[in-house]
Order: C-alpha cells, then structure tokens, then sequence
C-alpha cells in the first residue's frame, strides 16, 4: 500500500530520511505515526541489514500501531511482528527479532531483553538500525524510555558504532513544569540531549497543519460553590473526632481537610506511626485518609459515591477489629451512618458540578444527534461515579447518550482488561457509545473516532496532558469544556497550562533557532553529563543494596507490626516476583480468594490471596511455581523493615536495602524433600 504524506508531514520527516536523529513534533491528530511508517518503510528500503523497533509506553499501543498503521503499509513487504507483555512471544524476543524486519513493543519488553542473559530473550541496542519511540516526551528522569537511552547515550559518549538512528513522536515535550522561558528551554534541550535527537516542526506549512487539525472552541463552564453543604461538614466533623482521639501534637501539624496536601500529610503521619510502632497513629491516618478520599469525591461527583466509599471501607473491616483504636473508628462510622446515608441522598445539596455537565452535554446532544463526547475525569473510581450517574439521569438518557467507561489495563477492582478496552474503542467508534468517560489513558495515543465534546471534569493536571486532552476535540467546530469550581484549583491550574502551552511553544522556537554548533555544544554537554549521573546512581543504588545483611532486616506486617520473617528468606523470581521460602512463614497468614488473572505466564500461575492472621491486612497472594512449588508472593507495601538503621516502609522491592538472591528452583525442591537426589 502506497503511503501518501500531507506537505507539513513531508517537512517533518526530511532530518530522519537523512538518517539523523530527530524528534516529530506535531499535535495529536496531526499523522505524527503515519510519518513514522514512512519513514520505516524508507529505512527498510535503503539500510542494508535493517531492522527497526517501535518502542511504545502503553500495552494497548502496540496492537493498535500494528493493526492500524505498520502492518497495513509494510506487512506485505517486510516481517512486521507486534509484541506485548500480553504476549506469550515475549519469552522468544530475542529470536523474534532476528527473525523480523519490524518490531512494536513496549519499552519494557525490550529493557527487559537488554537486561535478560538468556540467549531466547537477550539483545541489544545495536541489533536494530532504527528506534521509533513514541510519546518521546517521557524520555526523562526514572522512565523506561530513559533507561534504554541512557545505555544509548552512555554508548554515544564511549564512541561506540553501529548504534541505531533515533525517531521520537510527541505531541508535547512540556516545559517539565517550569515557570520561566529559560529553565523550559532546558527542559526541551535535556529532552533532544536525552534522544540525542534535534526537535523538527513545521515551518513552511503551518497553516496546513491547522486545517487539518483545527482547534476547538474552549469555554468554560464555572459553577458556584456550594451554599451549604451539610454532607460535607458532617464528614468534616467525624474527622475533627478522630482528630482528637489522636494526640494534639499529631493533628495539629494536619492540613485543610479535603486536599491533595491533606492526604500527603496523612500518608506521611501512617508512616511515622509504622515507624513508632503506634497503632493508634497508623489506623488513624489511614481512616482519614479514606475519609478525605470521601470529601474528593464528594466535591467531584454525587454525594451518594462518597459515602458508598466510605460504606465499603467500613463493611470490609467489621471483622477485623483487633484493638480500642479499631473499635472507636468502627463505632464513630457505624454511629453516624444514618444520618450519613439520609444526608446524602438529599436533592438539595447536590453537587452543583453535576447540574453544569448535565447542561453541557444536552447542549451539545440535543444539538447534533451525531454527537460524540469524551469526559475525563481523575480517578479509575470517578468514572464508574460519572457512569452510574449518566446511566441514572432521565434527561441525558432522553437525548440517547449511550456510555462506556474507558481506563487503564492492570487487575485492581476499577481496571479493565485488555479486550474489554478495545471492545469499549471498537463500540465507541462504530456508533454504539457515543460517550466515553475516561481517565488519562485516552488523552495520550489511543486512536479514538473524532469528537465533538471534550469535557475536562474535575482535573488537576499539566500541561502535556491538557494539550493532549483537548486534541481528542477533532470535528469541526468541536467544543472543549472545562467544567469547574469558580476559583478552584482546577481552573487554576487550566490557566497555568494555558500559559505553559505558549511557553513549550516559544521554547521549541529558540531551540530551533539556535545554531547547529551551538546546539550540539549543548547538547553534548547535557549527554556526558547524564552519563556521569547515571554512573554514580547506579553505584549509590548498588551500595544502597548491600547496605543491610539478609539476616539483619526483619519483616513486620504494617497493620499490627507482627514479626513475620527476615530479609534472607525472601527470593526474587524474574526479577519481579517476591517470595518467602522460609515453611515457617504459612503460619502467620491466612489464605483467601482465588485470584483471578487475563493473561498467563511461562513458569507460575496465581494462587489465593493472602492475609496477615492477626489483624486481616493483604500481603498478596500464593503462585504456584513450575506447577508444584506454593509460594507466598508478598506486596512490600504491606510490611515494614526493621534495619539497625531504623525502620522504613518501601513502594517496590527494588528500594529495600538488602540484597534479595534469585529463587533456585531446584534448591528449594532439594530442601523440601532433602531424600531426593538432584544431583544425578
């Protein structure tokens, strides 16, 4: 098939057809992947040997570049093969590669592969003649995206050859947050320096570009704040309870209720707690937290969602009451619960937000019968709120609106699976939905049919995803609402990026506008200077690691500070899998559900959940390894680490501070049952 480029798109890809690397800038919806399957396909023509990989950030990505871009125009000509972690191929990506002309993947696949000593898996980065990474921008600081470049950078800086060319799309590589023309403009050469790419955009054909993607009208749809709001003090009220049962030094240092700042503060107090080993402190700190959860969704959606959040909390913990903290938390929630329930279902006092997005989207349904509409919201949560309150509202049922909710993949109770996400795409562009409501994960890549209402419900976000967000409005004479609270942190916020938008803008000029020798002074300088932090990272991560022997680190469960294990009975398996080997360890929990997962893996398969026997805390789940071995597979958030050093909480395992050795299989089974010989 024949790929025909639009003028600004023929402007943008002369740098990589020169071989150089560079990086597409063009808004989303501008072609910026169809640029990249020419340039593929040119590569493909011309290099002897090649072979090009197409990293993406997002599992559903690679299916879709597969299916809607690289294999339509080049799979006739050339081996085009997709491969996610969904994949069972993932095993054999060392193979596939040799054995394929393209490749999309997710970047972790090939980082993994980078990293794998298995032949089957292993490769590395000189194996491809082209990297075409996506959503480039993400290319900074912890990303995998930044850890395949700065192997890539490190390789430039040492002068070693044969290394591929570069190809980044983005939409918008940001201003990485800062405030000032300046500190965006380095932000925008650490990004070139990071993809040792130059930025290319169109110059001769601007006005092209805007024909093709027009922008929408933007309005903003500001309410008043609530004049009373009897649900929200009562919550408030129940807090202030807590407040005091706790002691006055501790609350005292708390933030409005309410807030971002309020939950940070509250994570921090559990953890100060965890470390004091004060019960008291520890379940505070997390009932006020879900209660603070409680009051966001409240000043977000209906009222009713917010106490349904706080119905299920306290339903799943009426069995698990361990001490006079417990009880006093149980008791002021199931006390007040009535008047709670009763409050919240009173007309009156509902969110005046709600009212606002219902006139928005009737406005535009009743309008045009061919409407098609996006909302984003913040929270997995959020928009199965928003759903049940579309499903729930005669006027908007009245006008057709036929919903589908569209989140992230993963296995929590809010996410979707794979195959439900590209069926709720699928239904949304033949016509069958007409309504998406969606966290992030729409704003960024997904090829979504054209919309006439993009709806901003609710969101603190940056500037990136904002541009993105509003890009998704692509019909003519479409519209892009901002639905918020009059002086609202919201609206705040969407003024900032407003004026960081202009600032990204006039940043990428002033790069573009710098000579060739004095970008690549710079440039050069930011790349040997990147290597030199990568360096030392990895010397204070290796030195962090040895930091504690096995033996000396004790596990503890976060709930009742339990003493369950210690470090040197832990074992990893694929470097991802923490498990603890030590027979002993089965007496301090029970076991639960089965779980359930959509995908399968080549050695384990998932087993029950698993819950601390003292006080009921989730600490995982069983898997079964290589179908005989039980393994208890533990979530490190549920644990604290005593060390000589002190007591610390982690997020992920790769933090702890001691040396976690590799799961031997056959060691393992050999002292389990010592009468066997292996050895033969």
């Amino acid at each position: 098939m024949e790929i025909t480029l639009r003028s600004y798109q023929e402007e943008v890809v002369q740098a990589a057809l020169k071989g150089e690397n560079s990086i597409i800038w063009l808004p989303t919806g501008g072609g910026k992947t169809r640029a990249a399957v020419y340039v593929a396909k040119k590569h493909l023509e011309t290099t002897r040997n090649a072979k090009v990989a197409v990293l993406v950030n997002k599992v559903h990505l690679v299916d879709q570049h597969f299916n809607n871009e690289f294999n339509p125009y080049l799979g006739k000509a050339y081996r085009v093969k997709a491969i996610s972690g969904d994949s069972s191929d993932k095993d054999l990506f060392g193979r596939l590669v040799k054995d394929s002309d393209l490749i999309i993947c997710t970047a972790q696949i090939l980082e993994n592969a980078l990293n794998s000593s298995e032949e089957e898996k292993h490769v590395e980065l000189t194996d491809f003649s082209l990297l075409i990474i996506d959503e480039c921008h993400h290319t900074q600081k912890e990303s995998v995206y930044n850890k395949i470049m700065g192997r890539y950078v490190e390789k430039k800086v040492r002068k070693e050859r044969k290394l591929p060319q570069v190809l980044g799309l983005t939409a918008s590589p940001g201003t990485g947050g800062n405030k000032t023309l300046a500190k965006a403009v380095e932000h925008v050469l650490q990004i070139c320096a990071n993809l040792d790419s130059v930025i290319v955009s169109t110059k001769n054909y601007a006005s092209k570009l805007k024909e093709v993607v027009p922008r929408p009208r933007k309005q903003y749809d500001i309410v008043e704040k609530r004049a009373l709001d009897p649900f929200g003090d009562h919550l408030k009220l129940m807090m202030s309870l807590i407040h005091e049962f706790m002691p006055s030094t501790v609350s005292r240092s708390l933030r409005e209720v309410g807030t971002q700042d309020y939950e940070a503060d509250v994570v921090e107090l559990e953890k100060t707690g965890v470390k004091e080993e004060n019960r008291l402190i520890t379940q505070c700190a997390l009932h006020l937290r879900q209660y603070n959860d409680a009051l966001l969704i409240h000043d977000t959606v209906r009222m009713v969602d917010a106490f349904n959040v706080l119905d299920e909390f306290y339903n799943s913990r009426s069995n698990k009451l361990l001490d006079g903290t417990d009880f006093f938390l149980q008791g002021l929630f199931d006390e007040n619960r009535v008047e709670l329930k009763q409050l919240a279902l009173d007309a009156r006092y509902e969110n005046p937000k709600l009212a606002q997005l219902q006139r928005t989207l009737l406005k535009e349904f009743k309008e045009n019968k061919m409407s098609r509409g996006i909302i984003f919201s913040k929270t997995r949560r959020g928009t199965h709120c928003l759903y049940d309150w579309v499903n729930a509202n005669h006027e908007l049922q009245k006008v057709k609106i036929s919903a589908g909710i569209l989140t992230g993949t993963g296995t929590g109770v809010n996410h979707m699976n794979q195959n439900k996400q590209k069926n709720t795409i699928k239904d949304f562009r033949l016509g069958h939905l007409n309504l998406l409501i969606s966290t992030s994960v729409a704003e960024e890549g997904l090829d979504i049919a054209e919309c006439n209402l993009v709806v901003r419900y609710g969101l603190l976000t940056n500037e990136i995803a904002q541009q993105q967000a509003s890009g998704r409005a692509r019909a003519l004479n479409s519209v892009y609402s901002v639905v918020a609270e009059e002086g609202g942190r919201e609206l705040r916020r969407e003024f900032t990026n407003e004026y960081l938008e202009s600032l990204t803008s006039n940043a990428i000029d002033q790069v573009q506008s710098m000579s060739p020798r004095e970008f690549r002074i710079k440039i050069t300088e930011l790349r040997q200077m990147a290597v030199l932090i990568r360096i030392e990272a990895e010397r204070k991560k290796d030195a962090r690691k040895q930091r504690y022997s096995p033996d000396q680190v004790h596990l503890q469960c976060r709930g009742c500070f339990v003493f369950v294990g210690l470090g040197e009975d832990i074992r990893k398996i694929e470097n991802s899998h923490h498990v603890n080997i030590n027979p002993e360890f089965q007496r301090h929990y029970r076991t639960g559900k089965q779980v359930f997962l959509e995908k399968t893996f080549e050695d384990w398969e998932p087993g029950q959940v698993i819950n601390c026997r003292k006080c009921g805390k989730d600490w995982g789940m069983e898997i079964k390894f290589k179908k005989v071995a039980i393994l208890p597979c533990l979530n490190i958030k549920s644990f604290s680490l005593d060390t000589p050093g002190g007591k610390f909480t982690h997020k992920q395992w790769k933090d702890v501070e001691f040396q976690v050795t590799e799961f031997d299989f056959i060691d393992y089974m050999s002292s389990r049952f010592p009468d066997l010989d292996l050895d033969d």
